[in-house]
């Protein structure tokens, strides 16, 4: 099976020894995404609700440079550093899930990269 690396400018460079996504025959699998701006290379300050964006924002570039869109998302895991949380960043995750819905784990974590709140990682279908 060939496999090809996934990277665009328009979504965060890797914090790491990764890539952004990786081609398996038709599927995509997208690294985590964390709340940074890639334009500036910064980390997003503000509420939980605009870091899940950042992060969904972040996702959706890799998806279209690998040729997909989230209409084509079959799995999602959301990484959350507080369950209290939850309903804020459900809400904003509702806002570019909301008549395709992936199959999806939300788990609460201890640290996240960079102590972000919120990171997100998807497997997607490329036709």
């Amino acid at each position: 099976m060939d496999l090809k690396v996934i990277h665009t400018d328009k979504a965060p460079a890797a914090v790491g020894p990764y890539s952004q996504a990786v081609l398996a025959g038709n599927l995509l699998f997208l690294s985590g995404q964390i709340p940074i701006n890639p334009a500036t290379g910064e980390l997003v300050q503000g509420s939980i609700e605009e870091e899940t964006k950042q992060c969904l924002e972040n996702a959706k570039a890799v998806l279209e440079e690998a040729g997909t869109t989230l209409e084509n998302v079959i799995k999602a895991t959301v990484f959350i550093k507080d369950m209290d949380q939850f309903g804020r960043i459900n809400a904003v995750y509702g806002e570019y899930f909301s008549t395709h819905k992936p199959a999806r784990a939300c788990v609460e974590v201890a640290r996240l990269p960079k102590d972000v709140n919120v990171e997100i990682e998807m497997i997607a279908v490329v036709k």
